[in-house]
């Protein structure tokens, strides 16, 4: 098949999407297939997805023209449809990538893609009526508010939540522009660094206790991972750099818990419509009571990466893997 890989893009996770993205087209190129890897942010660009250099863009230089870049979105649909690709494998992070424009665009196109429909991948980045919906299903999720720009936090709520307390966008991942807040002297720092990435911003309680992700395959719970970061916190440093995390798969819970925490993450994958893959994220308290955090519907694929560490569990090596998200997105 011909298959255009998306990556690179204008959101603040440009980088890592490039990383997923040259890795995912190493694949599927190893697996026979004809591949184009396609950065977004510039149209009908193609990269050397073979070349071991990465190309690096701060986000203030895609700030600067992000304007003119989100327009490109619409060159690079008339690109695929030129070089009549055959699916479109989407390694995008964050921003119109996750939010689901780019899914409607393809959509409205006629051109076959990876993973979720623009209206599940819309809903798994709102980070706010995500929780909505889970709740209404009777998913576990932390207490939460939110807080829109401009406006004046209500301290009572505020306190109500405890400490210590998550601030963080609506619709960013890779723990951008989140804080981990103990000291509420310091929540307007902790919202003026949220709103630099998004209008809305989510105060959630924190949930001590274990970091637990479950990645759904087709119709199917894979094993779940346990995630230790060196630093306590399964920060940005702690997901893309290699050795700063220890990841036990399976995690070492008992077998009636697994079944409940894997049986909750299908449940959301299908509260939000999800197709194909995705990936959701708990916390779990010494308890054992558990809380979904949210659904990952566009979860990397790079080397320190949670879902291929899931598959390999189950013996699905990563070209395979690949394969097997290829095929799900032709259905």
């Amino acid at each position: 098949m011909k298959i255009a890989v998306l990556l690179g893009g204008t959101s603040a996770e440009r980088d890592v999407s490039i990383k997923t993205g040259f890795a995912i087209a190493r694949a599927l190129k190893a697996n026979g297939h004809e591949v184009l890897a396609i950065d977004c942010a510039f149209g009908n660009k193609t990269m050397d997805f073979e070349s071991e250099f990465l190309i690096k863009t701060t986000h203030s230089d895609i700030e600067a023209r992000k304007l003119e870049l989100d327009r490109n979105i619409f060159s690079t649909i008339d690109f695929l449809l030129a070089e009549k690709i055959d699916l479109v494998f989407i390694a995008l992070h964050g921003g119109y990538g996750e939010n689901g424009q780019v899914q409607a665009l393809l959509s409205l196109a006629g051109i076959p893609f990876t993973g979720s429909g623009y209206v599940a991948s819309a809903l798994g980045m709102d980070k706010h009526n995500s929780k909505v919906l889970f709740h209404s299903r009777e998913i576990p999720v932390a207490s939460w508010m939110m807080i829109q720009q401009g406006e004046t936090p209500n301290l009572h709520r505020v306190q109500e939540l405890g400490l210590p307390l998550v601030v963080k966008p609506n619709t960013q991942g890779s723990t951008v522009g989140l804080t981990i807040l103990k000291d509420l002297d310091k929540l307007n720092d902790a919202l003026e660094t949220a709103f630099q990435f998004d209008q809305q911003v989510m105060l959630e309680s924190f949930i001590p206790g274990r970091e637990l992700t479950v990645t759904i395959l087709g119709n199917e719970a894979l094993p779940i991972v346990e995630i230790i970061p060196e630093s306590g916190f399964y920060n940005y440093e702690s997901k893309y750099q290699s050795g700063r995390t220890q990841y036990i798969t399976p995690a070492e819970i008992p077998a009636d818990l697994t079944s409940r925490i894997q049986a909750s993450a299908l449940n959301a994958f299908r509260t939000l419509g999800c197709n194909g893959y995705a990936r959701a994220d708990y916390r779990m308290q010494p308890d054992n009571q558990f809380f979904c955090l949210e659904v990952n519907t566009l979860p990397g694929m790079t080397p320190t990466s949670l879902v291929p560490k899931a598959a390999k569990a189950v013996g699905i090596d990563f070209n395979q893997l690949m394969e097997r998200i290829v095929e799900l997105g032709m259905k």
